[in-house]
């Protein structure tokens, strides 16, 4: 399968350091790099020199940094090192010493600096060796203890031999990193690199038959390289693909074990760039992911917004869970999960916060409700990754039609409901009050009497049944008590929640004093930042002996602050008391329920003094702005008035009676007055009053 020119990704550049020990060559190598001639006389140091972009195929430039092996030197070395995306490491062919040094000093100095980009080592001055000299028996130990090692080569700046070859192979260990791709110890194809061949192999099986046929091969070769393949060249392919592995190929054509065999081969071959530009043309970055160009994932306009899975894509997942549910029976066992996900990079729910957020079978199967659940949690939480994996695992649609981005919470208020199938709620309380067993209750895992403390945030996610078959997705994230401060010391934290609940130990004193703590808290943040939610008192481990003292005053503080009373629940005898539906409820109506503190009510009451002094202060200013501008407009008419009469008198013209339809300054300014409404509604805002009076004195300048 024969390749193009090799795409380079999105580099503009490609910067290389030259480092090793004084005298090695390294000044003479780079001259005559960018010469393409020997000169005897190169400075000890040479300034950074430019490789144009058309001197390699790839057509990036390259810019080489030459160094100094001096003492004096080494914290400029160190700089220089950081900024590279290679590193050219020099030896001279006639000094065994400087071979030495490669293994004693600098290779560990770079990893003492760590230093990630590949090395090329390069021995120079080739032609001062006498001996004869195996590079490859010489070096295979040295590679073998030093991963990092690229390729090692050896030129002649006097005799131009192999210099060129030396900033190719730089340029390329950067641009085409094998490291990602193939594991030289094993001699194989890394796992996350047989996914993505796996997905793009798939992609490319239009017939969905297992292999890809004569036409599927060449219209894969046309996307990779533009070119199609003659009918020899395919089967020229096929047959050395039969020839090293014969269930590489059947009578339908290349299968997925012979398509991953070529580009190890090609990668033997030292044709990665072959294997990287497919790769490249089918969206993956060099960490084997998706870029993000190729996703288009739709950004939030504000944080109180949230992105779901719109209706298209929830189906398309219902469809991929038949598909890989084999037996039929309503779970995907751990091996059905890794084969669905066995075209991603990995499976996105081995780690926090996904791991355990939903409940599994006791083979760790998962239902689908518990799979719709995972994705609509990784859809919240990481929109990016959420349509990363669905394109991964088969959607090719865009990500217009998979996410939705929800309207702002702010405006559900104001409409007093909601358009949202997922609802975040944080869960506070102090520690011991039951938090944790609440998130296992919603998932439906039965109760633990050992207590694990909570160090770090949490989530639990189930679908929740509401009345008339409405289902809505509720998410609980427990909130450790040591970690609220952090949390809110962002002003926009409470912006991505919807309900907030406050558990505490209902036989408790302490425990019902720090939730009602932290509920005064979590409101105060929630006034001053404009992101107020509807808020739950949760009466935890309500099969405990409860004071009825504790459930007055928790009743009276619920009626205080504006919310419902507190919700008793024993997640041990299994009795919750619908918690869950109200939460979702809650949610439905973010105009109810949101708790009102102290503070908030003085401020409240401050406003509206203030909004009722300026519209005092407006009205009185607009109707004695108004007085004057009538006085004004009746003196001026008056005066005018006079001349006519006087101008008629003197032409004795006695028709000229222009003067009857003057009106007295009085009736200018009732008329004015009336128009503006000044006093039958004074309840006009100030900016209203200022409008009509422009308006009214416009007209009356106009007549």
């Amino acid at each position: 399968m024969p390749g193009g020119g090799a795409t380079s990704g999105t580099r503009t550049s490609v910067r290389i350091a030259v480092i090793g020990d004084r005298g090695t060559g390294k000044s003479s190598l780079i001259a005559a790099a960018a010469a393409e001639s020997f000169r005897p006389e190169v400075p000890p140091v040479l300034p950074p020199t430019r490789l144009p972009s058309d001197y390699y195929p790839d057509n990036v430039p390259i810019v080489i940094i030459d160094t100094s092996s001096s003492l004096e030197y080494r914290g400029k070395l160190a700089e220089e090192l950081k900024r590279a995306d290679a590193v050219v490491l020099t030896y001279a062919c006639d000094q065994p010493l400087t071979l030495n040094r490669l293994s004693t000093f600098w290779l560990h100095e770079l990893r003492r600096l760590e230093i990630k980009a590949p090395v090329i080592v390069a021995g120079c001055k080739l032609d001062r060796r006498d001996e004869e000299y195996n590079l490859s028996v010489e070096m295979m130990p040295l590679m073998q203890q030093f991963r990092e090692i690229e390729t090692c080569i050896e030129c002649s700046a006097a005799n131009m031999l192999q210099i060129q070859e030396v900033f190719y192979f730089a340029q390329k260990a950067v641009l085409h990193p094998t490291a990602p791709l193939f594991d030289q110890e094993t001699q194989a194809l890394r796992p996350r690199c047989v996914r993505a061949l796996k997905r793009i192999f798939i992609l490319c099986d239009l017939d969905m038959d297992g292999a890809l046929n004569d036409e599927e091969l060449n219209e894969f070769q046309v996307r990779c390289f533009n070119a199609p393949l003659a009918p020899a060249e395919i089967v020229g392919v096929k047959s050395v693909v039969r020839e090293k592995l014969p269930e590489g190929v059947n009578e339908l054509g290349l299968t997925l074990t012979g398509f991953l065999f070529l580009h190890a081969l090609f990668i033997e071959k030292g044709r990665i760039e072959t294997t990287w530009t497919v790769l490249r043309k089918f969206g993956y970055n060099d960490d084997l992911k998706l870029r993000d160009d190729y996703l288009s994932i739709p950004r939030k306009k504000s944080p109180d917004q949230s992105v779901e899975l719109t209706s298209e894509a929830v189906e398309f997942l219902k469809g991929i869970f038949s598909t890989f549910d084999d037996d039929k029976d309503g779970v995907l066992r751990e091996s059905e999960l890794e084969d669905l996900f066995s075209t991603a990079p990995e499976s996105p729910w081995d780690e926090a916060p996904y791991k355990d957020a939903v409940d599994r079978t006791p083979l760790r199967g998962l239902s689908l409700s518990g799979f719709l659940s995972q994705w609509a949690l990784m859809t919240l939480l990481d929109p990016a990754q959420s349509i990363a994996n669905l394109i991964y695992v088969g959607h090719n649609c865009n990500a217009t039609s998979a996410l939705h981005i929800t309207r702002k919470r702010l405006l559900d208020k104001k409409k007093q409901q909601t358009e949202r199938n997922v609802f975040q709620c944080f869960v506070f309380g102090p520690k011991k009050g039951g938090k944790s067993a609440l998130l296992t209750s919603l998932m439906g895992r039965p109760f633990s009497e050992n207590y694990i403390p909570t160090t770090s945030e949490r989530y639990a996610v189930n679908i929740v049944h509401q009345h008339a078959g409405n289902k809505k997705t509720l998410i609980l994230r427990e909130i450790p008590e040591d970690g609220v401060k952090k949390l809110l010391s962002d002003k926009e934290s409470l912006a991505a929640c919807d309900v907030a609940v406050f558990v505490y130990d209902s036989s408790s004193e302490s425990s019902l004093n720090g939730a009602i703590e932290l509920l005064s808290y979590v409101a105060r943040q929630g006034e001053e930042s404009g992101y107020g939610m509807p808020c739950f008192l949760i009466a935890a481990k309500n099969d405990l002996d409860s004071s009825s003292t504790f459930n007055r005053d928790s009743a009276k503080i619920c009626v205080d602050m504006g919310i419902d009373a507190p919700i008793p629940v024993s997640v041990k005898e299994r009795d919750i008391n619908d918690v869950f539906s109200r939460i979702v409820n809650a949610a439905q109506r973010p105009h109810l329920n949101v708790p009102e503190t102290d503070h908030g009510r003085s401020q409240k009451r401050y406003k509206k003094l203030v909004n009722r002094a300026f519209m005092c202060l407006s009205v009185g200013a607009a109707a004695t702005f108004v007085g004057l501008v009538a006085y004004r407009a009746y003196a001026a008419r008056k005066n005018t008035s006079k001349n006519q009469h006087s101008e008629c008198k003197k032409e004795e013209e006695p028709e000229c009676k222009k003067d009857e339809d003057l009106k007295f300054g009085i009736e200018e300014s009732s008329i004015i007055v009336g128009t503006l409404g000044i006093w039958p509604r004074a309840q006009l805002t100030a900016r209203s009053l200022v409008r009509r009076l422009v308006v009214t004195i416009q007209k009356m300048f106009t007549t």
